[in-house]
């Protein structure tokens, strides 16, 4: 495998990987080894708060799910994940938004290492440039970690179904995660991660 490392510039990474596949435990790992984390999912809630960014257009779109003035994501992903059109209709009014916050929070990190954690494959939420890492899980392990943290198995399904397969997010990927086993091969995983983008501590 070529090496992906980059002693001119501090590492930028794309990690996305189905529900329950562990891409935030990578990050999280990640985290502690002095890398900056950006949430795509976090910063998705931003712009639907009160005043965000894609709050009054999806207000306007989908007005069942607004209550109290706030809309209730719950309603929402109900509705979105059970169809394809809505979620691409979700994505276009949402994505353009959520790209310009990851840009400017990766701009801001300076010389430190970052990883945007992505939930889908978007090429607009991210650079082109930055290294594309898929976490790899079998379904019944993605979904048998769902539920463990409390997630409902239909619903849970209903995300996966409306997710990538793993073949498109590894045709997707530069370097793929295999996360199947106990957290001490995650941990050691993602050294090697790290040495391979040429960022060891």
């Amino acid at each position: 495998m070529a090496s992906h490392g980059n002693t001119s510039a501090p590492p930028r990474v794309v990690l996305s990987g189905g529900i329950g596949s562990g891409k935030s435990t990578v990050a999280e790992l990640l985290a502690r080894r002095g890398w900056r984390v950006v949430a795509a999912d976090r910063l998705g809630h931003e712009v639907l708060e009160p005043g965000g960014e894609a709050h009054a257009e999806v207000a306007r779109r989908w007005p069942s799910v607004v209550v109290d003035g706030r809309i209730d994501r719950a309603r929402l992903a109900r509705i979105v994940f059970a169809d394809p059109d809505a979620l691409a209709e979700l994505e276009a009014l949402t994505h353009p938004a959520i790209g310009r916050r990851i840009r400017r929070l990766v701009a801001e990190a300076g010389d430190v290492p970052v990883v945007v954690e992505v939930p889908v494959l978007a090429p607009e939420l991210v650079d082109p440039t930055w290294t594309r890492v898929y976490v790899d899980a079998p379904e019944e392990l993605r979904l048998a970690r769902a539920v463990a943290r409390g997630g409902d198995p239909d619903d849970v399904r209903r995300r996966m179904a409306a997710q990538p397969s793993a073949s498109e997010w590894r045709r997707w990927a530069d370097l793929v995660i295999e996360n199947r086993g106990s957290l001490d091969d995650l941990e050691a995983s993602v050294d090697e991660l790290v040495a391979e983008l040429g960022h060891a501590r």
